[in-house]
């Protein structure tokens, strides 16, 4: 049944007339009379009575009248739900984070705003470590990713830095080092008989990397004592006096009372970035608009 008709019709029961419903619709009478005629005809039964001062609805037209009503705002209703999922305004979004991603207040600030300013919008979230990410991404199983230092770069897969921050040094408490507890400086070779304690490196392979490249420039080879698949579980161990180890500054509010984070030294800094990946080829509806978002947060 052509939803056109129905419209017709409702328009025509509500003025009693074909005349004013012609005015209404702003057609002419001669074919509204045939719309409803060819609505009639397909459902095999008259619908209007003609009297001199316009039209009356016979006892099917009167049924029809609530059905119609019910299927056109049902249409109405579905039109304006497809229009906001063209827009994006509705949808879902699987992203995932590492856990070092996570430990940023930038990371729940944008999931924040996005769950405010689009609630039609169902985030679907997990925690990984990058390189699952990315091959997760690669396959389709996720719209986006936030990470930190991204070491490759697949193809279809873009990427956008949000913001970058230093790493720091983190320290077991009562290291001699730091026999006070204050957190001060220090250069990467103060560490070289320490045992470190890193991501793995398909993990967190780019912050990793630098800091064996930092390492090997002031000249030794750091010891490593661990390695484990989440930011966390390094701090963890460091807590619990297991070594040493290099994490993003934001994660500094980690184990205070255990844990002291140093500022690395001698200008050798290291960088830790925050990163968003996506598929190229899914950028757009609801993931056009956490792009957005995240480009306008992170703006200084």
């Amino acid at each position: 049944m052509d939803i056109r008709h129905l419209r017709y019709f409702l328009a025509v029961a509500d003025a009693g007339s074909l005349t004013r419903a012609a005015e209404v619709l702003g057609i002419q009478q001669p074919p509204l009379s045939q719309q409803i005629m060819a609505l009639e005809h397909e459902v095999g039964v008259p619908l209007l009575r003609r009297h001199p001062k316009g039209v009356a609805l016979t006892p099917a037209g009167q049924v029809l009248r609530t059905e119609a009503q019910r299927l056109v705002a049902g249409m109405g209703a579905l039109q304006e739900r497809m229009a906001r999922i063209a827009a994006g305004h509705e949808g879902v979004l699987d992203v995932a984070f590492t856990s070092s991603a996570a430990a940023h207040a930038f990371t729940p600030r944008l999931l924040r705003e996005c769950r405010q300013r689009f609630a039609g919008i169902e985030l679907r979230l997990s925690e990984h470590n990058a390189e699952d990410i990315l091959d997760a991404l690669v396959a389709g199983r996720l719209h986006a990713g936030l990470l930190r230092v991204p070491v490759n770069h697949p193809p279809g897969i873009d990427m956008l830095t949000l913001l970058t921050e230093p790493a720091m040094l983190a320290l077991p408490w009562g290291h001699p080092l730091v026999p006070d507890g204050r957190p001060r400086p220090l250069a990467p070779q103060a560490l070289r008989d320490d045992g470190f304690i890193l991501v793995r490196r398909p993990g967190a392979p780019g912050l990793y990397a630098n800091w064996l490249r930092l390492c090997e420039q002031a000249g030794f080879q750091p010891r490593i004592v661990a390695e484990v698949d989440r930011m966390m579980t390094n701090l963890n161990l460091v807590a619990a006096g297991a070594g040493v180890s290099v994490v993003p500054a934001s994660m500094s509010g980690a184990h205070p009372e255990a844990i002291v984070y140093c500022p690395i030294a001698g200008g050798q800094a290291l960088s830790a970035p925050l990163t968003l990946a996506w598929r190229r080829s899914d950028a757009e509806g609801p993931l056009a608009h956490l792009i957005a978002m995240a480009r306008e947060l992170a703006q200084p």
